[in-house]
């Protein structure tokens, strides 16, 4: 199953090729700006290094968030329109559960910076199935509704973390340092979903956003 995914959802993106093999070829970008302009000429020169045509990848794969808002729009934009031209299935997942995925322990608490001194965590077992709901708080309120047992924390900016960990309960639990590149561990976990369920329609494919946008937020304090 050759499949293509994107990650457009932060500053730091990525694009990979992966079969059931492996990774073929993952690139990191990074677009502080956005990635709408050069998306399409990254994945045409990714798939020309490789000898690849599109009509030869059997399944899309996109970063569904959480992240930028217009950043998680780009990307599953971008494979929901080729999976449609192509007639081909396209698979939306989590961040946090591609975060999570680097992870070796039973429990892991994937962590992305949300800005705005809040963040971005959820909580997965060891096959990446998600346990609760993935959340978005200040970390002192993250840290509350988090269970007793130990948690291996995964996150692609531990530095940022490890402060808020400090003097907590959490403490000494173990850490993982994930990469910036996560459309790699996006394919594969599409690659995985595709074995235990049928091709997701891309019309049907949504964001997740995890945190509302700022227009809603706006509204309800008018």
């Amino acid at each position: 199953m050759l499949t293509l995914a994107v990650d457009t959802t932060g500053d730091f993106g990525s694009i990979a090729l992966v079969d059931e093999t492996g990774t073929r070829e993952e690139l990191l970008l990074h677009q502080p700006q956005g990635f709408s302009h050069i998306l399409f000429e990254e994945i045409e020169a990714l798939l020309a290094r490789q000898s690849v045509k599109l009509n030869e990848i059997g399944l899309f794969a996109g970063a569904s968030g959480p992240g930028s808002f217009t950043g998680v729009r780009i990307g599953l934009a971008a494979m929901k329109g080729l999976g449609e031209v192509l007639g081909r299935g396209v698979t939306a997942v989590s961040n946090l559960q591609a975060v999570a995925s680097f992870g070796t322990a039973p429990l892991r608490a994937a962590v992305i910076d949300a800005r705005r001194g809040e963040f971005f965590c959820g909580l997965y077992d060891a096959d990446r199935r998600l346990v609760g709901k993935e959340m978005v708080l200040p970390f002192p309120d993250l840290l509350s509704r988090l269970p007793e047992a130990p948690l291996q924390w995964v996150s692609t900016d531990l530095a940022s973390l490890v402060p808020h960990l400090a003097g907590t309960r959490f403490g000494n639990d173990a850490r993982i340092q994930a990469p910036q590149a996560l459309a790699g561990a996006v394919a594969r976990i599409a690659i995985a979903r595709r074995h235990v369920q049928s091709t997701t329609d891309p019309a049907a494919i949504e964001a997740n956003y995890v945190r509302r946008s700022d227009a809603e937020l706006f509204w309800k304090e008018i």
